[in-house]
């Protein structure tokens, strides 16, 4: 047997041979390298004590790695003590040789603190950095420790710096608000997860299913509505958009007037960062004249499907089915077709082609996007402007769109997206489904949550599982109606109430010719709850608290 001396552990030893001429310096770094890579935090200290008593310097990167391999393994119960102790003296060392941390230092040392079940400490090391990104650590330890305050104080700091609370961090602070029995706060959380996620991961739902169990649910900053247990299950939606569990029709969400100019307005920027300005800007003035549509088309998307054939090529005779549809379904109104400008010289070649697009120019269906532009911005900025419906099969998934946002963008093209498909010569068009796979709440204070597929799977809507949660006696109805909603100093919503007369639940036309119903308004709304709104509506029995 081998016995000699090696400084360094046998698992490094075995797995490479030493360089000729290399530094003690060079060999710590390859390898703690080496030991960040296989996940090795025993050899990692080993190297770490060794290059103590050789009095090597360490670095920002060389401390970094330390503490990321003592934060990683800190979970496994045979290492959590060996990772929190040196943890926190490698920490102490960095510190004490002026090596300055940086936020994956932070990030790190946190969760040893959370580990250690020291949400205070975790929580000002995320202060200290001013900008860190990172309040996981504080923010479950506090949550998991049932000091619902505390918890509530870091939601609210990440607030103040501009960090988003994601979907694990609003599943923490329900359960804690379920758990303390913060009621108002558990129907605070679940608009937040509303507003943020269109669905939710199983484990979230097992919180909400808790949650609402013990704390109830409410409508539109209401309160809590009927008394009695609710009636907590699993079921389908039809594709009519009503719930097989209780019957409840679910709604269309669709952005609102304010938040559909933004939008525009992030496109054009986005768009004349991008394009000739100059062209893009004469494309918003055309379309301010011109303004009148029910229907974009993104010609190129129609003209090219499905002619990855030996012959195929750009089909116009695609196209005009398209546009003949969209002209019969709209009351003989015309869609505006954008297509790239070099689609042209071979679409005029043809005679019989030629007067087809001619007939589309002269009637101001076409406009043809310049040489060098991308007429993705042009039919997209077109659609949110006009507020009006986009037919193409695109996903709409490439880089430029990643540029709008995700959950906004996706509520919106869930509203406005109409696919197609050609059968024997025939056009079928695919409009908007009935009602929108997003958290809702109804009038009677019900709530739907869709339940996002596994990451192997893609879960179509006819076949998606829901959470269908409702209150029976919440059927019951009073005269009452919100006039105003106002935030308390504790941040809480109040409510000013008032008799008013019953909504009519008819169906009523936007302006932009889509077809809603009055439900389908009411759920549009997207205002936090923490702020001031105008509701109207029946009022439903509120019970006086969330334990009745």
């Amino acid at each position: 047997m081998e016995t000699t001396n090696f400084p360094y552990p046998p698992s490094i030893k075995d797995k490479k041979k030493k360089k000729k001429n290399q530094t003690p310096e060079s060999e710590f770094h390859s390898d703690l390298t080496l030991c960040t890579k296989n996940n090795d935090l025993r050899s990692a200290i080993s190297l770490y004590e060794t290059a103590i008593l050789q009095g090597l310097r360490l670095n920002q990167h060389h401390f970094n790695a330390l503490l990321y391999l003592c934060s990683n393994t800190v979970t496994d119960p045979s290492l959590k003590t060996l990772a929190l102790d040196h943890g926190f003296r490698i920490f102490d060392h960095m510190l004490s040789n002026n090596v300055h941390p940086n936020e994956a230092s932070i990030t790190a040392v946190a969760r040893l603190a959370a580990a250690k079940g020291d949400g205070e400490y975790a929580f000002g090391l995320v202060k200290s950095m001013g900008k860190l990104r990172t309040y996981d650590p504080a923010l479950m330890c506090f949550c998991e420790n049932l000091e619902a305050e505390k918890a509530y104080e870091v939601e609210e700091h990440m607030g103040v710096m501009g960090v988003s609370v994601e979907e694990s961090e609003l599943a923490a602070l329900l359960k804690v608000s379920a758990e303390t029995g913060r009621g108002e706060r558990v129907y605070g959380y679940l608009h937040k997860l509303r507003n943020s996620v269109r669905s939710v991961g199983e484990s979230t739902v097992k919180f909400i299913e808790e949650a609402v169990s013990s704390n109830g649910g409410g409508w539109h900053g209401l309160g809590w509505i009927g008394k009695g247990d609710w009636v907590v299950k699993r079921a389908n939606v039809d594709s009519a958009g009503r719930c097989r569990g209780c019957g409840e029709q679910l709604a269309r969400v669709d952005i609102d007037d304010a938040e559909t100019e933004r939008f525009a307005q992030s496109v054009a920027a986005l768009a004349m960062e991008r394009e000739v300005k100059a062209n893009f800007s004469e494309f918003q003035g055309w379309l301010e004249k011109h303004a009148d549509f029910e229907f974009i088309v993104d010609g190129a998307n129609i003209g090219l499907y499905q002619q990855n054939f030996a012959d195929g090529g750009f089909s116009v005779s695609q196209l005009d089915a398209v546009v003949k549809e969209l002209y019969t379904r709209s009351g003989n109104k015309w869609p505006l077709v954008v297509l790239h400008n070099k689609r042209l010289p071979s679409l005029l070649e043809n005679p019989s082609q030629r007067k087809l697009v001619e007939e589309w120019m002269d009637k101001g269906v076409l406009y043809m996007t310049p040489t060098g532009s991308n007429d993705d911005w042009y039919w997209l900025y077109a659609a949110v402007k006009v507020q009006c419906l986009l037919v193409t099969n695109d996903e709409m998934r490439d880089h430029i769109f990643e540029l709008l946002g995700s959950s906004f963008f996706l509520k919106w093209k869930e509203r406005h997206q109409v696919r197609y498909t050609f059968g024997k010569g025939n056009v079928k068009l695919q409009m908007p489904p009935s009602y929108s796979s997003v958290i809702q709440e109804s009038e009677n204070g019900s709530w739907h949550v869709p339940i996002a597929a596994d990451s192997n799977n893609e879960c179509k809507e006819s076949s998606r599982t829901w959470l269908c949660i409702t209150r029976p006696s919440a059927c019951e109805a009073s005269d009452e109606v919100p006039t105003n909603v106002e935030t308390s100093e504790n941040g809480h919503p109040t409510y000013n109430l008032a008799p008013t007369n019953p909504l009519k639940l008819e169906s009523v036309t936007s302006s932009n010719g889509l077809h809603h119903s009055t439900e389908s308004f009411r759920f549009s709304e997207e205002v936090p709850i923490n702020k001031a709104t105008s509701l109207t509506g029946k009022r439903k029995e509120r019970s006086p608290s969330p334990s009745n």
